[in-house]
């Protein structure tokens, strides 16, 4: 058995200008949104492996091995093992932009992208053009209008420091009720201030885990539970 790498469709250079630009292009449009939001990678990075993977892409198009079986027919075989590693490999840099901060897991939506940018470049080195432009709106439009079109409110917790407890309860389960908010759990303690000339020396705390309807944000509840005399404190806290 002979193996012989051989050039097999030979692809013109302003195709392969074509794919390259193609490439950039498509790693300038992603990498643009995640630099407008401060994301770990941004506009270089996500240039930089569109246009790696579309050159893998390019070079397996162009090398194919073929052999003779000691007949007249030739069997070709594509080298798919460069495009495997790219896959696979992107993993490793996409890694490189989560990060944990105070229990919450951030960055996982642009390692996504930065391994769509990938796997686009790649579609563009192969000369599928309308997979990759179209592939790339798809992740533009998930990046930037998916969130906005479909709300979703993440159950979180919501710890509230008040005085006066009996009015501020009262207060708080109304706002809940009139807003359709969900308390599926409650945890409290109270503090004592030590001022025995007070009605109520108390200082009590409230943690809250709620789910909000998609119509209120946990801004907005914390809004109007703050605006009350009563309540010292309130911030959200990740379940």
């Amino acid at each position: 058995m002979n193996l012989n790498p051989v050039i097999a469709n030979p692809v013109s250079t302003a195709e392969l200008a074509i794919r390259i630009f193609i490439a950039v292009l498509i790693g300038v449009l992603v990498g643009v949104e995640r630099e407008h939001k401060n994301r770990p990678a941004g506009l270089r990075t996500h240039v930089l492996v569109c246009l790696g993977a579309c050159t893998v892409a390019m070079i397996e198009c162009l090398y194919v091995a073929s052999f003779d079986a000691s007949t007249d027919s030739h069997v070709a075989y594509n080298f798919g093992r460069l495009c495997a590693q790219v896959i696979s490999g992107i993993g490793f840099l996409g890694a490189g932009t989560i990060f944990t901060a105070q229990k919450k897991i951030a960055g996982l939506t642009t390692a996504a992208s930065l391994w769509n940018t990938a796997c686009l470049g790649l579609a563009a080195g192969y000369g599928y053009y309308w997979v990759a432009l179209f592939g790339c709106v798809l992740v533009l439009m998930t990046l930037m209008l998916l969130q906005k079109v479909i709300r979703v409110n993440a159950n979180k917790r919501v710890e509230v420091h008040f005085i006066h407890r009996q009015e501020t309860i009262e207060f708080i389960n109304k706002v809940f009720e009139q807003n359709n908010v969900k308390v599926l759990d409650l945890d409290f303690h109270v503090e004592s201030t030590g001022d025995p000339s007070s009605n109520d020396p108390n200082v009590y705390t409230n943690i809250y885990t709620l789910h909000l309807p998609a119509n209120l944000s946990y801004a907005d509840l914390i809004n109007t539970l703050a605006a009350f005399r009563n309540i010292q404190t309130v911030r959200t806290t990740n379940t």
